[in-house]
């Protein structure tokens, strides 16, 4: 049986979009189910398209997702260029083996299964024009071909010429005319497409020498023995050229997979930047710094823990067929499976994003939070014991989502207030309220004695401890009582309500 391998083949134009990712995590998980291996390969052939950093972008949202090529990285975390025991396809960036794809182009025009085609863009144009002024769509196929400058109208001689003096030609494929093509897909099912309503796509570039993504990819595919091709839906009306291509070289086909669309969490359409953009969510997994300046915010810096990205990814098409929703990188490995992506686009949910990282960050240790948090607390001029910030850990995570949520949630454990929201100083900061107060605080060594006190006196209970709780962290909300005297001690406890009536009475 052939050995699975599946490759994910970004192009470096730009950031990596969560979608993008989620065609590597799943190219990834069927690799790792199967025993075989992940290939990361960079199809740069629109050099047009180029944007600088993109390459490295696309490694290191891998890496901090903990998707691991097996193939195309070296040592050094790089794409490989010199081809080794590990790499042995190399180099894995296609503008680099621009060499290898002439060479099919060529086998192709002798086998009749393409041709030269001379045309201008000047040409080319009028062609579409006189097509749409007749009503009509101009198609480069069958029923044109005939009629435009291509090697299969023009004398051999005229042929070879303009092969040496042009620099503008293409190879394009010869699409058979009236010819159904029968495909199968393991998300689509199958599929048949009459070759009529194809056109004859460009394989080769003479200006720049390099292969269109139609070429490049079968004949690297092929060349990397890929089993499986699973790739997201835009490339879906491809698949009967690429069928065709497979055909025409005479080899064996891998197996296809084409993913639904991440969609708006809003309405129809793709999911984009825009979105995220008015919405407040980021749509790349890190931020992005565009070369005109432009910040993009990622999933990253905006402290999402990596394995909740990964498990909101994989939940977002695919349905594991239980009630399960928490899954690591091993269980996802162990459940994954084509057959359980649904054909239809999934809907995201920025709010369900949320809710994978709150439970992620639930199952994380005191000690680990504590460590990822202690920066934070030094950028505030906190100077707090390891174990007293676990304990703060351990007492607050349940009300977070994010860590960067810890400092808002219990600040006043390691600062007092300086300023008093108004409308609780309003409606908590009464005289008679201050007074049970002070005599609670003052009579009593720990919040358990403080309430016995103030229930032995019939006091207004939730009156005195909003008061108290007013004095101790600036509001009249927060942690209870007992929670933030046991922080902040006695002493620390009698000075802020103190400082309270100073600044309030």
């Amino acid at each position: 049986m052939k050995k699975t391998r599946v490759r994910f083949a970004p192009s470096p134009t730009g950031p990596l979009h969560m979608g993008g990712v989620r065609t590597a995590l799943y190219n990834y998980l069927i690799a790792k189910k199967n025993g075989g291996d992940f290939i990361l390969r960079i199809e740069d052939t629109d050099s047009h398209r180029f944007v600088p950093g993109t390459e490295e972008y696309i490694i290191e949202s891998l890496r901090w997702c903990g998707i691991v090529p097996d193939e195309g990285l070296d040592a050094s975390g790089k794409l490989a260029e010199v081809a080794d025991e590990r790499n042995p396809h190399a180099p894995y960036r296609q503008s680099q083996r621009r060499a290898i794809y002439r060479k099919y182009a060529e086998q192709l025009v002798e086998s009749g299964n393409a041709y030269y085609a001379f045309d201008s863009a000047e040409e080319l144009e009028k062609a579409r024009a006189d097509a749409e002024s007749a009503g009509q769509t101009f198609i480069y196929n069958a029923s044109t071909r005939g009629g435009l400058k291509n090697s299969l109208t023009l004398p051999a001689e005229e042929v070879q010429k303009l092969l040496a003096e042009r620099t503008d030609w293409t190879v394009r494929f010869c699409m058979p005319s009236d010819e159904m093509v029968e495909m199968d897909d393991k998300i689509r099912g199958h599929i048949e497409v009459n070759t009529s309503t194809l056109d004859d796509k460009v394989l080769w570039k003479r200006a720049d020498e390099l292969p269109t993504y139609h070429l490049a990819n079968i004949v690297d595919d092929h060349l990397m023995e890929i089993s499986d091709v699973i790739r997201g839906e835009e490339w879906l009306p491809s698949l009967p050229l690429h069928y065709l291509l497979y055909k025409a070289f005479g080899w064996e086909r891998p197996h296809f997979a084409h993913l639904p669309l991440l969609l708006k969490p809003v309405g129809n359409g793709k999911l984009s930047k825009r979105d995220g953009d008015k919405m407040g969510f980021p749509v790349f997994p890190l931020k992005w710094t565009a070369p005109d300046g432009t910040v993009s915010r990622g999933y990253r810096e905006d402290g999402y823990f990596p394995d909740a990205f990964v498990n909101l990814l994989a939940m977002l098409g695919w349905n594991p067929g239980t009630e399960q929703e928490l899954f690591s990188m091993d269980e996802l490995v162990q459940a994954f499976s084509l057959e359980k992506v649904g054909r239809s686009g999934a809907k995201f949910n920025p709010e369900k994003a949320k809710w994978f990282n709150k439970e992620y960050l639930r199952k994380r240790s005191d000690a680990e939070l504590a460590a990822l948090w202690m920066p934070e607390l030094a950028s505030h001029g906190v100077s707090a014991s390891e174990d007293m910030v676990r304990e703060v850990v351990a007492l607050i995570k349940e009300r977070a989502t994010f860590v960067s949520d810890f400092w808002g949630i219990a600040w006043y454990l390691f600062q007092a207030p300086e300023e008093y929201v108004e409308k609780d100083v309003t409606k908590f900061w009464k005289a008679e309220n201050v007074a049970m107060a002070r005599e609670a605080l003052q009579a009593t060594a720990s919040a358990l004695e403080m309430e016995e006190y103030i229930r032995a006196r019939e006091w207004p209970m939730g009156k005195v401890m909003n008061c108290i709780r007013l004095a101790f962290t600036g509001s009249g909300s927060g942690l209870g009582i007992a929670d933030i005297m046991r922080f902040i001690g006695r002493e620390e406890a009698l000075l802020r309500f103190h400082r309270a009536e100073e600044r309030l009475l």
